[in-house]
């Protein structure tokens, strides 16, 4: 059981923490005190920018989620790669404005209905990073499962 399912279960409200430390130029480390941290720079030179650690957390957070739905159903992944293109905004701040996630997902026993629910879900329902974003960010995604096409996921199906 995850973190915040087991504090949803105790009727505890989750609370996050991270600190970041400026390292000098655009460089920082962050995380959870007392855990394992990340590093970000907005130069991109020793690990990514901001807004590529929020599309990151985006990717992964989706990416769990569809992991665990298929492997409830008894279809476990062998393998998922996720590629995410964020478009942003002419303007200072330069915001996101349309986000597209390209799911690649291999196993032998996942038939394409199960993986474009479980895409669907785990994006649209269950990850939270997505519920935390703006309303206004156009969120597509499209599915290519064991190497066939990409095809599109509905996102609005709930």
């Amino acid at each position: 059981m995850s973190v915040t399912r087991e504090h949803h279960a105790a009727g505890r409200k989750r609370v996050n923490l991270v600190e970041a430390r400026w390292l000098g130029d655009e460089s920082f480390v962050a995380g959870h005190p007392g855990r394992p941290t990340i590093r970000l720079d907005g130069t991109g030179k020793t690990g990514p920018g901001p807004v590529e650690a929020l599309l990151c957390a985006l990717a992964a957070c989706a990416s769990i989620d569809v992991v665990q739905i298929l492997a409830k159903r008894r279809t476990p992944v062998e393998a998922l790669e996720i590629s995410v293109e964020g478009d942003r905004a002419d303007a200072v701040p330069a915001r996101l404005t349309r986000i597209r996630l390209h799911f690649r997902i291999k196993g032998s026993e996942i038939e394409p209905e199960q993986a474009v629910r479980a895409v669907m879900l785990g994006v649209s329902r269950y990850c939270s990073v997505r519920e935390s974003l703006d309303p206004a960010i156009a969120i597509s995604a499209d599915l290519e499962l064991n190497g066939s096409a990409p095809v599109p996921v509905d996102l609005a199906e709930r």
